[in-house]
């Protein structure tokens, strides 16, 4: 029998989780440094874009790796590795920028960085998901809130306090930052476990024990299987699922990438007369706001769609930033573009705290950290896309850039709203399961209506 002094407080686990994310989080604070870099090192915007681009690029792949090999890990060796990683990334970009050589940048923040990011990103939303299955929107929208508020923690305090102290020597910068955001992470790492084997939160049912009490055969069968990985990335939705993650992701990070030089552009029409300073102040300041609302966001967002159901709060995303970017290729205020942007921003964060929860509601608890990391592959794709795109934009139009930006966004936005109407948040069930339990033509029974789990509740009957 478990004694109760074995299991941790699991809000103890549920901080150190998102302290881990904060941390983490401090990539979306790029834009931060672009500008500095380019003047300094007299790099073009496609050249340093491509350090973040390879960043978020690793992060989604080694997240996938990560998700496929958790179980077999561990949460805190992953997360330890992850976080000796990030910090490791920051040293050699230190290095790279001493010798003014771009490759090693990009082998330092853009590869073994982003690789850390990757494995300690995904670990905290799988194990937080155990420990809280009686509050999986909630709780994972708080762990993914520390990462969208990790740019306004780097933006605002720690990277104005290091340029302050080291003179803006960007080397002693990034070393500095790789140093105390390291040293956070690798402690906050340590604290991760997962709950105890049949742990089981006061006052929560397990699915698994309402369909043993008669509520459906489905969801318990396809629970206790254990069928290869396959089986769920080849059938049903899966592909759509990737595919809207990937556009929702692209339309926000390509705002991310270069948020500080855009939200200067604006200040420059609004003001043509503002000195250099004054607008690098303007463009730290949005980058911290807008993490806010990031941050706050997947809170928001993830708390909604427990109400309104996964993909209903996933098209209410899109259809909003349809609106939401066609505002912005058309206002000049800065005040009012800074709102907008705000908005964008909190849409951007509550992707990432409704698809965790959604795969979990669609493939279950078991196969979470597997599918969620190779859904993460979407970040990666994205990464690549969106920044680069703003870049090539940003050199070739740099009076339209801005424009063309938001244009491109909104067809984005609009593919991404028609195909999820291809998509529900059902309970997924293999075709193999339910041969196994019923034949080939499963019955509901009396004439009664399948249960919402059921195959033909979820369309799977005839497949």
């Amino acid at each position: 029998m478990r004694t109760q002094e074995r299991v941790p407080n699991r809000w103890l686990i549920a901080t150190a989780c998102t302290v881990l994310q904060l941390c983490l989080g401090t990539v979306y604070a790029w834009s931060y440094f672009q500008p500095l870099l380019v003047e300094q090192f007299r790099w073009t915007n496609t050249d340093t874009s491509w350090a973040f681009s390879l960043n978020i690029c690793c992060l989604g792949l080694s997240a996938a790796w990560g998700g496929m090999n958790l179980a077999r890990l561990g949460p805190r060796k992953l997360a330890v590795a992850g976080g000796i990683l990030f910090a490791a990334g920051y040293a050699i970009a230190a290095l790279a920028l001493a010798l003014e050589s771009l490759p090693l940048f990009y082998l330092g923040y853009g590869g073994v960085s982003g690789v850390g990011i990757g494995l300690g990103y995904v670990t905290p939303m799988a194990t937080i998901i155990k420990w809280f299955p009686d509050r999986k929107g909630q709780l994972t929208g708080i762990a993914a809130m520390g990462f969208g508020l990790g740019a306004f923690v780097l933006s605002v305090v720690l990277a104005p306090i290091l340029m302050h102290m080291l003179s803006g020597n960007l080397t002693l910068v990034f070393a500095g930052l790789g140093a105390i955001l390291g040293s956070v992470a690798i402690g906050s790492a340590t604290m991760l476990k997962n709950p105890p084997e049949g742990y089981v939160p006061l006052g929560f049912v397990p699915s698994v024990q309402r369909a043993s009490q008669g509520e459906s055969p489905y969801a318990r069968a396809e629970e206790e299987a254990d069928l290869p990985i396959s089986e769920y990335l080849l059938a049903g939705q899966y592909a759509i699922m990737w595919f809207i993650f990937f556009l929702n992701i692209t339309a926000g990070i390509s705002i991310i990438s270069f948020l500080s030089p855009l939200y200067q552009d604006i200040w420059k029409l609004d003001n043509p007369t503002l000195e250099r300073s004054v607008l690098a102040g303007y463009g730290a300041s949005l980058i911290a706001i807008s993490s806010l609302f990031n941050g706050l966001g997947r809170i928001a967002w993830g708390a909604l769609s427990e109400r309104l159901g996964r993909i209903n709060t996933f098209r209410v995303l899109f259809a909003t930033q349809l609106v939401v970017f066609g505002l912005l290729m058309t206002e000049h205020n800065p005040y009012i573009f800074a709102i907008l942007v705000c908005y964008v921003l909190s849409c951007f964060g509550g992707g990432f705290a409704i698809m965790p929860s959604m795969v979990t509601d669609v493939y279950g608890t078991k196969r979470m950290a597997r599918l969620y990391g190779i859904i993460l592959t979407a970040w990666s794709a994205a990464g690549v896309v969106g920044p680069l795109v703003v870049a090539s934009l940003k050199d070739s139009y740099p009076d339209r850039a801005i424009i063309y930006a938001f244009l491109l966004n909104i067809l984005v936005l609009g593919v991404a709203f028609t195909f999820s109407f291809l998509v529900n948040d059902e309970r997924f069930v293999p075709r193999r399961i339910l041969l196994q339990v019923f034949g080939a033509r499963p019955a509901t029974g009396n004439g009664e209506e399948p249960a919402r789990d059921s195959p033909k509740a979820t369309g799977l009957a005839e497949t």
